[in-house]
């Protein structure tokens, strides 16, 4: 890859707090049985408990994205590291509900401060050669923390219970902290008078709008391919659950496998627009092929694995559009407003998958998500061709 010393040390350290952004993420989920019967409580108020992270989340992505840019991004994210290991550490130690709600919504605040810290941080430091990807690599740490979560947590559960688990993912939020730490004591923040007058009303322009709908779209397909696909096909022909999870297990595979792919093609060229929207396309078309049913159980699992292979491919493209997108010194604020997309995304999608499930409406969970792949398609176009004459390196910032 070509990376300089300081370059390595400042993406590994970045790519692990992604990972363990992910960690946090996924925490609560895969302890839900210990939760409920600890704490006396429903799967419903369980729920509550993401759906209040994530209300969280949305709301404080875009200002904490402005503060990254003021306060320095090494500061932010070692401050979001911290805040999600301290949440964490609060049920473990108080284990009520109204603790874990309470977890929830920090654990919702330190999340809106990754992203935006983040790609502020890889941005500044990386290569312009290098940095598709540097992107790349930083999101497939995301995609391995997700992964590891589940048998992490639920490893530790059985080693110490409920409360050593919490303790354990609380931890790895100080310990990812202590690579940034020393260089975020040294961090120059650039003056914020330029930004504050003139980036503040620049940030909501139309390009950062429409990539926030994009990140939308790519939210409302993930939540539900990875959510709902299973399910879908065991009611549309009686799909096994073993077959529908080794289809879904394909597509999480192969879509980290496509993060990597697609750093490579990031760094090779500059119609980042056409790159995401060729691969989104042809994932939608993949998608409806595997919603009209009957597919063999090895051809699903091949349609489903090429499907997430291009999926995960858009990535490394996409954040290049959003860099290139981001007015001078707002890098930080313009990936805050975009992130925002995700969670808009995860609270708009589940209930209406879930709606069209129950009404027995299976393949229309399909055909939606080639509709959000479809209108992302043209979006990315659009956008990449906007984006193309006025493309400024942003390590310039």
């Amino acid at each position: 890859m070509g990376l300089t010393r300081d370059e390595r040390a400042t993406l590994a350290a970045v790519s692990g707090s992604h990972a363990v952004s992910h960690v946090h993420m996924l925490v609560l989920p895969p302890l839900f049985p210990l939760l409920r019967d600890t704490m006396g409580v429903s799967f419903i108020e369980l729920g509550l408990a993401l759906t209040l992270y994530n209300v969280v989340s949305a709301l404080t992505q875009a200002p904490m994205g402005l503060l990254v840019d003021r306060v320095g991004p090494r500061r932010m994210l070692v401050g979001g590291l911290l805040l999600g290991g301290g949440a964490l550490a609060l049920p473990a130690l108080v284990p009520t509900y109204p603790a874990l709600l309470a977890a929830a919504a920090l654990l919702g605040l330190a999340n809106s401060v990754y992203h935006p810290a983040d790609y502020a941080i890889l941005g500044r430091a990386i290569g312009e050669a290098r940095v598709g990807r540097a992107f790349s690599l930083h999101t497939f740490a995301g995609y391995a923390g997700s992964a590891a979560t589940p048998a992490l947590m639920l490893g530790a559960a059985w080693a110490g219970g409920l409360s050593a688990a919490l303790l354990l993912a609380a931890a790895l939020g100080p310990l990812a902290a202590i690579p940034l730490w020393r260089g975020a004591r040294a961090e120059r923040i650039a003056p914020a008078k330029p930004a504050r007058a003139a980036g503040a009303p620049r940030l909501l322009n139309p390009a950062i709008l429409l990539l926030t709908l994009f990140f939308v779209l790519l939210s409302l397909t993930m939540g539900a391919v990875q959510g709902f696909a299973v399910s879908a096909w065991n009611v549309m022909d009686g799909t096994s659950l073993a077959t529908g999870n080794l289809a879904l297990t394909a597509w999480l595979a192969m879509s980290a496998a496509g993060v990597l792919l697609g750093g490579q093609i990031a760094d090779r060229t500059a119609r980042h627009g056409l790159v995401a929207a060729c691969c989104m396309g042809a994932a939608g078309g993949l998608l409806l092929l595997a919603g009209l049913g009957g597919l063999p159980p090895i051809v699903l699992m091949a349609v489903m694995g090429t499907a997430g292979l291009l999926f995960g491919m858009i990535a490394p493209s996409r954040d290049m559009l959003v860099r290139a997108a981001a007015p001078p010194g707002q890098a930080g604020a313009a990936f805050g407003v975009v992130s925002t997309g995700f969670n808009l995304g995860g609270m708009v999608g589940p209930p209406v998958f879930g709606w069209m499930l129950d009404g027995g409406r299976a393949e229309w969970v399909f055909v939606l998500a080639a509709a959000f792949t479809a209108l992302g398609t043209a979006m990315a176009l659009r956008q990449g061709r906007a984006a193309a004459p006025r493309r400024v390196p942003a390590a310039a910032e």
